[in-house]
């Protein structure tokens, strides 16, 4: 009775270690605090440098943290960051940041440029970047700060970046138009948008 007694006793202990481990994993919240010092604690971005990620379509969120994951988009911290999460983590956290409200902050435009930039967006990008850039499928750009879109314009012309769908196209056609004035008018088109 005594051996028995003892080999469940020390199944139990070799056995709750291993139950725990496999317990409830963190609320898609939690995993997003990790998020907050860069993209804001509900997606908003408060450094010029980050996106907004509040509101983004889940299915963009995804894409962007496997291609960080994957190595097939450049960064210089998301990659670590997102290796440090499972796939079924990155979608919880997608999920979360999409019911987040988009908060945007002012910024300092040129009116000239704004004028242009939205003639440019309602030519080459209001198909895919619907309602002037709201959250949407093919991801946020009205009231994005305008710094990070500078970057992010800059890594696509450099081919740093991979181009999205048309979106090569779209944008070589809009620079075609109004030559090297094109992407600060979109980029201060977007930057005005609240």
């Amino acid at each position: 009775m005594k051996t028995i007694v003892r080999n469940l006793l020390l199944t139990l202990l070799v056995l709750i270690p291993a139950a725990q481990a496999t317990g409830p994993s963190p609320s898609a919240q939690a995993l997003a605090f990790t998020c907050a010092g860069c993209h804001g604690t509900d997606g908003s971005s408060v450094g010029p440098s980050s996106p907004s990620i509040a509101g983004m379509d889940p299915d963009v969120f995804v894409d962007a943290m496997l291609d960080y994951k994957n190595d097939r988009r450049s960064s210089t911290i998301m990659k670590r960051i997102a290796l440090g999460y499972t796939d079924e983590q990155i979608r919880e956290m997608g999920f979360f940041f999409y019911r987040q409200q988009l908060r945007n902050r002012p910024q300092v435009t040129d009116p000239e440029l704004v004028a242009l930039g939205r003639k440019l967006h309602d030519a080459h990008c209001e198909k895919c970047h619907e309602g002037g850039g709201r959250p949407g499928d093919a991801g946020t750009l009205a009231g994005q700060w305008m710094p990070y879109l500078e970057h992010a314009m800059s890594d696509y012309l450099n081919d740093e970046r991979p181009w999205p769908r048309k979106m090569e196209r779209k944008v070589k056609d809009a620079i075609k138009a109004e030559g090297e004035r094109a992407i600060p008018a979109l980029i201060h088109y977007y930057g005005s948008q609240q």
